[in-house]
């Protein structure tokens, strides 16, 4: 039994709307075409889907099958238009991937190897706080971004890959009484100021919480939004910080006491995120699988 694609798609619209007359003004066509394509609907069935009530419709039982099962139809259609769709785009287009701000340091060689795989394929970096970056994504103005999750806080409605685990680390001023050790305990921290990065950042979350935890009181005297000021008002003296390992080999630590948190150990885990109720394109795909083989999941704890 052929079914004619576009009656059966009229046939949804008016069972949605209710009537002849506001479905034809939904999808732009006369009355009398929207009434003639259900016709030719009911004659390829072979039995009335519709029962006319004046100016409404309603449905007949196998008109409700049809129903259910057209919506069904359509869907696939849809779906598979999209992906065609989709699939050109790896030839030309452009994606939108988010970054949090301390994500430079680890995506430079994914960015090459995506713009030497799909060279005319456009990619723009969105540099967003973890979670405004997080807020986009579920909200659909960005499909795959990179952001800090704190241990077992994947938002409902997002999935996430990891793509980096490194240990958090110390840094303070040289003249710090913890200065040549390798580790330092958190409790060890009590009474020091406390410069860290916004509220915004899942590493300051992240260290907050541990405070808590250990029931001590944060002596926080400056916050700022960039590591590398951190670290520079750490070697004026101004106070200890927390970075993430791989970022002490940008420092002169020559100026700094730097030292593994320990008692809690405290981890950073870099992870996409991406939402699980949304359509991803292959475009979105691909960056994924590139960043899996170019990075991996780099993990380093208790290391250095």
């Amino acid at each position: 039994m052929p079914i004619d694609i576009r009656a059966l798609r009229y046939f949804v619209e008016t069972v949605q709307l209710g009537s002849f007359t506001q479905a034809a003004a939904a999808v732009f066509v006369t009355q009398s075409t929207i009434s003639k394509m259900v016709k030719q609907l009911e004659d390829e069935v072979g039995q009335p889907l519709l029962i006319r009530d004046g100016r409404r419709v309603q449905l007949t039982d196998i008109g409700r099958v049809v129903y259910e099962r057209g919506l069904q139809a359509l869907s696939v259609i849809e779906q598979l238009q999209l992906e065609v769709a989709d699939v050109a785009q790896l030839a030309r287009g452009q994606l939108t991937v988010g970054m949090p701000p301390m994500g430079n340091l680890f995506f430079p060689s994914a960015v090459r190897a995506f713009q030497q795989r799909y060279p005319t394929l456009e990619l723009r970096l969105a540099e967003h706080g973890g979670q405004l970056l997080e807020q986009k994504v579920i909200a659909g103005e960005l499909e795959v971004g990179a952001t800090v999750l704190l241990p077992g806080s994947t938002p409902e409605g997002l999935a996430s890959r990891a793509i980096a685990r490194h240990s958090i680390w110390a840094v303070g001023p040289r003249e710090a009484s913890w200065h040549g050790r390798r580790t330092v305990r958190l409790g060890a921290l009590k009474h020091q100021p406390l410069i860290l990065l916004d509220e915004g950042f899942a590493l300051t979350r992240r260290v907050l919480a541990a405070f808590r935890e250990a029931g001590i009181e944060p002596h926080v005297v400056a916050r700022s939004g960039h590591w590398d000021f951190l670290a520079a008002m750490a070697a004026a003296g101004l106070g200890t910080t927390f970075l993430p390992e791989p970022f002490l080999a940008h420092l002169d630590t020559g100026n700094l006491a730097v030292a593994r948190v320990t008692e809690p150990a405290l981890d950073w885990t870099l992870s996409h995120i991406w939402s699980t109720d949304r359509y991803m394109s292959h475009a979105a795909r691909a960056w994924l699988d590139v960043c899996h083989e170019v990075l991996g999941k780099q993990t380093r704890v208790g290391a250095l």
